[in-house]
């Protein structure tokens, strides 16, 4: 699979062979995979949760501003979508 540049327009989903979930025994959202798992923290949870393929980055950035009263988020999300690209726990049209 070769990436591409996430963009606020980007729809991502997770990527085949990954699942995200709440473990109640870590206390916090995970992701789980063939060989692993990656505990999140609570920004990356928030964020992975709203990845469902149909929110656009710009959408899952406003959301979180609106739940969590925060100033302009779009860049930070953007950037762990990106990031979250790189490692191949997300996917998205053209990556």
């Amino acid at each position: 699979m070769s990436a591409s540049t996430a963009t606020l327009d980007s729809r991502p989903r997770l990527a085949r062979g990954f699942r995200f979930q709440w473990e109640p025994a870590q206390g916090c959202h995970v992701l789980l995979y063939p060989e692993g798992m990656v505990k999140l923290n609570g920004s990356a949870g928030a964020i992975l949760e709203r990845c469902d393929g149909e929110r656009r980055i710009a959408d899952i950035a406003a959301e979180l501003q609106a739940v969590f009263a925060a100033p302009e988020l779009a860049a930070d999300v953007l950037a762990f979508v990106s990031m979250a690209g790189e490692r191949r726990w997300l996917a998205w049209d053209g990556a």
